[in-house]
C-alpha cells in the first residue's frame, strides 16, 4: 500500500465566520486496524483520522453539520461510520449524516441496509474505477433500485479524466444526483473543453447538484489555486440552489501536503463574495439535499 501525505494536524478558523448550521458535505473517518479491518486490496488507509478528531476540526473551523463519506478502505463493513454518527449525533435533531460506499448494494443484505438508513445514512457512492471496485451492468441496476427504494440520493465520485462518460450509467435515475469535485473538471481548459460543457450541462437537470471540492488537487497553479474560482463560480451561476461544499478531510490519496482547512473556506468565499450566496451553498442547499430537516432526502 503506498504512502500518501498526512492530514494538516494543525488547522486554522477561516478569516469569516461561518453562517449558523455550515455543513462539511464531504469528509472521510478512519480508525485502528485492529477495531476497523482494512479491506482487502485498500488503496489507502489513515487510521489517525478518526471522527473525534474530525468533530475538533469541524469545532475550529465553525462547522456544525457534516456527511461522514464511507472510505473505500473498509468496502461495504461500514461499522467506522455507525460508530461515528453515533458518538456525533447527540442531541434530539441529528446533525451529522452518512453516504455508504456503493459495494453495500451488492455485498450486504436488506437489514444491513436498513441499519445505516436508521443510522442516518441518506446515500450511495459510486467511487472511481481505480479504487478497486466495479459493478457490472447487472449488479448496477439492482444497486439502483435499491438505492431508489431507499430514497437514498446518489453520490458520483469522478474519474481523473472527469466525470462525463460515467453519468451515462445513472441517466435514467431520476432521484438526486451529487457530482463529486466539480465534476473533476481541468480548470485550465476553460469553458470551451468538453467535461466543462458536459457538467454544466448536466446541471440543466433538476435532479442533478454538484460538489464544491478537491480544488487543491484541481488546480494547476498551486495555492491560492486562483484557476479554480472561475470555475467554482460558473457551476454556482449555472445551479446556484443545487451547490454544496465538502472539505474532502482528510485528503485521502495525497502526493503533495493536503491544504490547511480554513484555507480552503476562505478560497470558498471567494467562490462566493456574498453573503446569501455562501449562506446558500453552507446552509441551505445541504439541509435540503441530505435531509437535515426532513427524514427523506428531496431532489
Amino acid at each position: 500500500m503506498p504512502d500518501y501525505l498526512p492530514f494538516d494536524p494543525n488547522p486554522h478558523a477561516p478569516s469569516y465566520a461561518l453562517p449558523a448550521g455550515a455543513c462539511d458535505s464531504q469528509f472521510h473517518v478512519f480508525g485502528s486496524p485492529a477495531q476497523y479491518p482494512v479491506r482487502q486490496g485498500a488503496a489507502y488507509e489513515m487510521p489517525t483520522a478518526t471522527w473525534q478528531v474530525a468533530q475538533k476540526l469541524h469545532q475550529t473551523l465553525g462547522i456544525s453539520r457534516g456527511v461522514i463519506v464511507q472510505a473505500t478502505t473498509y468496502g461495504a463493513d461500514h461499522q467506522v461510520v455507525l460508530d461515528a454518527l453515533q458518538a456525533l449525533n447527540t442531541g434530539a435533531t441529528p446533525s451529522y449524516r452518512g453516504c455508504a460506499n456503493a459495494l453495500v448494494l451488492k455485498e450486504r443484505d436488506d437489514a444491513y441496509l436498513q441499519r445505516l438508513h436508521d443510522a442516518g445514512v441518506r446515500g450511495a457512492r459510486f467511487t472511481r474505477g481505480g479504487l478497486g471496485i466495479s459493478f457490472s451492468a447487472t449488479e448496477m441496476n439492482e444497486a439502483l433500485a435499491k438505492v431508489k427504494a431507499l430514497g437514498w440520493y446518489i453520490k458520483v465520485q469522478p474519474e481523473p479524466t472527469g466525470i462525463a462518460e460515467q453519468m451515462q450509467t445513472f441517466s435514467s435515475f431520476d432521484g438526486p444526483i451529487l457530482m463529486d469535485h466539480m465534476g473533476r473538471i481541468d480548470p485550465s481548459k476553460g469553458p470551451s473543453d468538453a467535461t466543462w460543457q458536459a457538467v454544466h450541462q448536466l446541471l440543466e437537470k433538476d435532479n442533478l447538484w454538484v460538489m464544491l471540492s478537491l480544488s487543491e488537487k484541481l488546480s494547476k497553479t498551486g495555492q491560492p489555486w486562483d484557476d479554480v474560482v472561475p470555475l467554482a463560480q460558473s457551476l454556482i451561476a449555472k445551479a446556484p440552489e443545487r451547490v454544496v461544499w465538502g472539505s474532502d478531510w482528510p485528503h485521502p490519496i495525497s502526493i503533495k501536503q493536503p491544504p490547511n482547512e480554513g484555507d480552503l473556506l476562505d478560497l470558498l468565499r471567494r467562490f462566493a463574495p456574498d453573503d446569501a450566496t455562501l449562506h446558500r451553498i453552507l446552509v441551505d442547499n445541504p439541509a435540503r439535499f441530505f435531509g437535515f430537516d426532513t427524514q427523506k432526502v428531496s431532489p
